[in-house]
């Protein structure tokens, strides 16, 4: 019996502890269900960070640094030294192909920022290749003026015709059209001020004037105060469909002059300086045409660009300033051009070609007319019509560099002389 019963008490005591597990488990699901039941808060992860492109904002560094770097190699078949356009009176401007062989083309160092809500600054030194540094440009633009109108003042190209703005490193060629070197003797730049109008309609219209010291050939700074020379120009343009699109402008140059020298032979060949006093009123007219294909601007484009000037000049000439220093009445009508055309046929690669034309005309000058000299005593002033026609064809291996190959064939000389380069053309800005 005693056995019996603790067997009893045994199995009892097993049901009871069973019953307890059973009581937990069953606890345990229902805990467990209801908590499936539950909406679960999924944890927001963030994505990895990746790391951004360098800001191209203008302000991240004041003032903003722009280099450019321009390096050339020709092969001239003349002397350089004594290039010269044929009929024209020569400037002391940059003229002709330049030295031979390796030289630091026209380098620039650029300093721009914005100096408060209502004006801007910049500053852009030009480093030539014989080691000469000099300020191409030094201005301060406006931003608040109403209406569409802007002022400009310091040194600046002036903005007549289309190429006269456009810095070197930015031309399609390595040198400028014959007509910009007769003209102005490279590009035309003086120290004052100009004012633009921007018409507030679909098309493109722009004009604008200038007033400034005309310290630049074919003008000379007077000794005096105020201005000496005012400049005129107009600037329209659109699209025509979805692939064309087009500028158009006209331009009015009047400057003076004031003993403006320059050297040549007389009928002996002995060297003698001129001068040349008067007014000198020009003319531009300018055209250009972009064309791309619809859908596909970046890999083909084509340029076609083409520019007109007419320079006519009335006062009187001096011979032989040091010695003789016979006077007279001079007039002069010149004119020239050039029509050039680029094409993108690959996205990294151009071809262009460009012609130019000069036409010197004959100039009165009252001393040959009235039999006091020859005109063989003036021989720089003998009518000619120079011209030069150009090849070129860059590869671009980056948005910041650009190689090119040139060939010219000039006779700007008034005989059949020849020069030709090849030219890279490194520019780097950073």
């Amino acid at each position: 019996d005693d056995d019996v019963a603790a067997l009893r008490a045994e199995l009892a005591a097993l049901k009871a502890d069973y019953a307890q597990r059973v009581n937990q488990l069953e606890s345990r699901i229902d805990q467990l269900e209801e908590a499936a039941q539950q909406p679960v808060a999924v944890a927001q992860v963030p994505p990895p960070s990746i790391p951004s492109a360098p800001s191209r904002n203008s302000n991240a560094f004041n003032p903003a640094v722009s280099v450019i770097l321009n390096g050339t190699y020709k092969d001239l078949s003349q002397d350089p030294n004594n290039y010269r356009i044929a009929g024209f009176i020569p400037s002391d401007g940059e003229v002709g192909p330049g030295d031979g062989g390796f030289s630091l083309g026209e380098s620039e160092l650029t300093l721009s920022a914005s100096v408060d809500p209502y004006f801007t600054a910049s500053l852009t030194i030009g480093i030539e290749a014989n080691g000469g540094i000099g300020v191409e440009e030094a201005v301060f633009r406006t931003l608040a003026l109403p209406a569409g109108f802007s002022l400009k003042g310091g040194r600046f190209f002036s903005g007549v015709g289309y190429l006269n703005e456009i810095h070197a490193h930015a031309w399609d060629f390595v040198d400028q059209p014959l007509v910009y070197q007769a003209m102005f003797g490279g590009q035309f730049a003086q120290d004052g001020l100009q004012v633009k109008w921007l018409a507030p309609t679909d098309l493109f219209l722009e004009l604008g004037a200038e007033a400034g010291n005309s310290d630049a050939f074919p003008g000379t700074r007077r000794d005096r105060n105020g201005f000496n020379g005012t400049t005129l120009f107009a600037h329209a343009g659109g699209d025509i469909g979805d692939s064309i699109g087009w500028r158009t402008g006209l331009s009015w140059m009047n400057q003076h002059s004031d003993q403006r020298s320059y050297d040549d032979l007389d009928s002996l060949g002995q060297p003698v300086a001129n001068a040349f006093t008067g007014k000198s009123e020009t003319w531009i007219a300018d055209v250009t045409l972009k064309w791309s294909p619809p859908g596909d601007p970046l890999r083909r484009q084509l340029k076609l660009q083409a520019e007109y000037m007419h320079r006519t000049e009335d006062g009187s000439l001096v011979f032989d300033v040091d010695g003789a220093a016979q006077e007279g009445g001079y007039r002069s009508s010149q004119s020239g051009w050039y029509l050039q055309g680029v094409y993108q046929f690959l996205p990294r690669w151009r071809a262009g070609l460009r012609y130019d034309s000069l036409d010197s005309g004959s100039p009165e000058i009252d001393l040959v007319q009235d039999g006091m000299l020859r005109a063989a005593d003036f021989p720089m002033l003998a009518a000619a019509s120079p011209g030069r026609t150009t090849a070129m064809l860059d590869f671009s291996p980056s948005e910041f560099s650009r190689l090119r190959a040139q060939f010219a064939w000039d006779d700007a000389r008034g005989q059949q002389e020849f020069a030709h380069g090849m030219a890279p053309d490194l520019k780097k800005r950073c």
